[in-house]
């Protein structure tokens, strides 16, 4: 079909457009003005939003807000059927995208959401745990005492549980004076930032694998926590059979208070999942796993933290401070604190919610 022909203002002839391409732009302008309005109180009341003007907003306009959404992202989809222009196409996915990230996007950004974990979200988690935590703590001074009593019982248990990178001088039939030595501190701070990273990597992996293996009903975890108390038990023999059990206690509790209280923690969670998966009560299996699984995966957030701290603790203090007062001192000043963080603090959340 031949292209109609027009006459322009100047007296040239032209070629008018083909038909389809007339009758597609008279649709997509008709499209656009039925349903602009909408748009442009959405991208309103968005622009608002965005700059952070939220007081700005009306509660009408947030309740309005929902549905402006979802009549645009209607209207996206109608256009991309239609086939319509790409300006309305590429202005409608921005506008969609903006929308969904207000309506159902976070609400908080990095700091906001960290300052509401730590001032509230992750003490809540662990006492919502408690439960978990009792029978982690339980097991954990079980196997302190299984590994104690194994090596009272056979020497070669020493060998069995405890570690190579321990066993360096710290082996049975060692002397006071060797066991004291493997105590001491260093004269400077000369490699201990290596020597951190270390720990924390170390004591990290430990602590996940920990929370990692409560999928299993939470068997492994428990086994897990076992094993390395009866490591702890071991030594314990080891040193007390010297007479330097407090000696140690003081060495351990630097540090060991805050690591030994993540791995609590960390086995916990996984105890959690497992516990919830194994009696998930009027829920199916998959939403108490998921409920546990997020309540989980909070108090782990935390447990890595400990874990820095701990490494730090590891490699500086207890590295450079020899006095087993002052050992004594940092290590229950740590347990206090976690004490009173998680058991004690209980900021009232917005809503006068405890």
């Amino acid at each position: 079909m031949k292209a109609p022909v027009i006459s322009s203002w100047f007296g040239r002839r032209e070629i008018a457009p083909p038909p389809d391409i007339e009758s597609a732009a008279l649709r997509s302008d008709r499209f656009r003005l039925e349903r602009e309005g909408d748009w442009r109180r959405l991208e309103d009341i968005l622009r608002r939003m965005e700059g952070g003007s939220l007081r700005r907003v009306s509660d009408q306009e947030l309740l309005e807000l929902p549905t402006l959404y979802r009549t645009a992202a209607s209207s996206l989809s109608v256009a991309r059927e239609t086939s319509l222009d790409r300006a309305t196409l590429d202005y409608l996915e921005s506008l969609v995208q903006r929308a969904w990230f207000q309506v159902y996007g976070p609400r908080q950004g990095l700091f906001a959401w960290l300052r509401s974990f730590l001032l509230g979200g992750w003490s809540r988690a662990v006492r919502e745990i408690w439960l978990d935590i009792c029978i982690a703590a339980f097991v954990m001074v079980a196997g302190t005492i299984v590994g104690w009593l194994l090596v009272a019982q056979d020497q070669e248990w020493y060998y069995r549980l405890v570690p190579t990178q321990f066993t360096d001088t710290r082996v049975p039939g060692a002397s006071r004076e060797v066991l004291m030595e493997s105590l001491s501190t260093q004269e400077d701070a000369a490699g201990l930032s290596t020597f951190a990273a270390s720990l924390f990597s170390n004591n990290a992996g430990v602590s996940i694998l920990a929370f990692a293996l409560g999928f299993a009903f939470g068997i492994p975890s428990l086994l897990l926590m076992v094993h390395n108390m009866a490591v702890l038990g071991a030594m314990m023999w080891l040193f007390a059979g010297q007479g330097l059990e407090l000696q140690f206690a003081a060495w351990l509790s630097v540090h060991g208070t805050t690591e030994i209280f993540g791995i609590m923690l960390a086995g916990a969670a996984g105890l959690h999942i497992g516990r919830s998966m194994a009696f998930p009560g009027d829920r199916t299996i998959l939403t108490a796993a998921s409920e546990a699984g997020k309540r989980g995966a909070m108090v782990m957030t935390g447990v890595v933290i400990m874990m820095v701290i701990a490494a730090v603790l590891e490699a500086f203090p207890r590295q450079l401070i020899g006095g087993m007062e002052d050992r004594f001192m940092i290590g229950g000043t740590m347990l206090v604190l976690w004490l009173v963080y998680f058991f004690v603090y209980h900021p009232v959340e917005r809503g006068g919610d405890a």
